[in-house]
């Protein structure tokens, strides 16, 4: 039988993350933080000095790097050709540029299996978080979710994490660069961000995070005693 796939989309700040690590955790299952996948392809080509829009160099620096996760403690690491980047590919300059490459068809298709592979490696499933998880990466996961927030509550909680970083930023810096990367998400040619049409959405925007985890939790419950997990 294929490992349980839990797809949950949505855009910045709607408690993607937070809310798939804790699932993840309280179900057992694996969890493949997507985003971080394009935010490390992002910081890559930013060192090596390639242009968002540089399909070819892309291609080439897609064949060449390695990224890979470990879990240590309630952190899940990212590792780019073995170096730890985790705390490196939050910065705002970073969640721009993944946004950027992220629209290029090239870099889709080159982490689109690699995406595929982490989950269904998974020995009992994986919860996976991303833009187009339930549209493009699993169209067929077991269970669905989108998760939105007012965009003043998602600009809001960015500000708190990046200020709990230590980066000097403003909400109204954050708030425009989210717009920015809304905007680009949603306009983009290929995996545009939106909700499966068969998708769970859940507005968290005055939910607590409790409340928000407990819930999905529930349904994904349901779903696996229904197939027997």
């Amino acid at each position: 039988m294929r490992p349980l796939i839990v797809a949950i989309d949505g855009p910045a700040g709607a408690g993607k993350s937070t809310v798939s690590k804790l699932l993840a955790r309280r179900l057992g299952l694996s969890f493949v933080d997507t985003g971080a996948l394009y935010r490390t392809v992002a910081l890559s080509a930013r060192r090596q000095g390639i242009a968002t829009d540089d399909d070819p160099a892309l291609a080439t620096l897609l064949g060449r790097i390695r990224i890979s996760f470990k879990a240590t403690g309630e952190d899940n690491r990212v590792y780019l050709d073995g170096e730890d980047v985790s705390a490196e590919i939050r910065t705002p300059e970073i969640s721009l540029l993944a946004s950027a490459v992220s629209a290029r068809p090239v870099v889709r298709a080159g982490l689109l299996g690699l995406q595929r592979r982490l989950a269904l490696e998974a020995p009992v499933g994986a919860v996976l978080e991303g833009r187009d998880i339930g549209t493009v990466v699993f169209p067929d996961a077991d269970v669905k979710f989108f998760l939105e927030a007012n965009p003043a509550v998602r600009a809001r909680r960015r500000y708190e994490e990046l200020f709990q970083k230590g980066t000097d930023s403003s909400l109204d810096a954050v708030l425009t660069d989210q717009t920015k990367r809304d905007r680009d998400d949603a306009s983009r040619a290929i995996a545009p961000l939106k909700a499966a049409d068969d998708a769970i959405r859940v507005d968290s925007s005055q939910l607590p995070l409790s409340e928000v985890v407990q819930s999905l939790e529930r349904t994904i419950r349901e779903r696996m005693a229904a197939r027997g997990s």
